[in-house]
């Protein structure tokens, strides 16, 4: 009896091992999938995070590409949604216009910040700017050319 017990447990045992490698392998190839993604649009603006994300208590993207207009909030309704209690719904919106883009607070409770300094008008963006909304901190990058 105890080796028939001993038996059925080596095989559950080895069955565990087998799905916990199977799950280790689709979890580095969802993230060289998502690398393919990032690499394929080297040559547009995009917001990093730089905050560390396995700190935060709700989960965010490293990056997101800017279109002519992002919206970015709590709101189920924005491009870019964080999930943090010092964001308003509707707190910003970043556009495209000849080129450029400009960052602009939507009267945010908490306010927008540039650089460490909060805005109250429609901003420009150049590369290497430090956005920061709530507790994130994004980096606004231009690699358009």
């Amino acid at each position: 009896m105890f080796e028939l017990i001993s038996r059925i447990l080596k095989y559950v045992f080895i069955v565990i091992i087998y799905l916990f490698i199977f799950r280790i392998i689709r979890l580095m190839y969802l993230d060289i999938k998502s690398m393919d993604k990032k690499g394929s649009s080297l040559d547009a603006a995009y917001l990093k995070v730089v905050n560390r994300l396995d700190s935060l208590n709700f989960k965010m993207n490293e990056s997101y590409v800017l279109s002519y207009e992002t919206t970015i909030g709590r709101s189920s309704r924005c491009d870019i949604i964080i999930k943090d209690k010092f964001v308003s719904k509707k707190h910003l919106k970043i556009t495209e216009e000849n080129g450029m883009y400009f960052i602009e607070d939507l009267n945010s409770a908490n306010g927008t910040f540039l650089n460490g300094e909060q805005i109250f008008d429609i901003v420009e963006l150049r590369d290497g700017d430090k956005i920061g909304v709530g507790f994130i901190q994004f980096i606004f990058v231009d690699n358009r050319g």
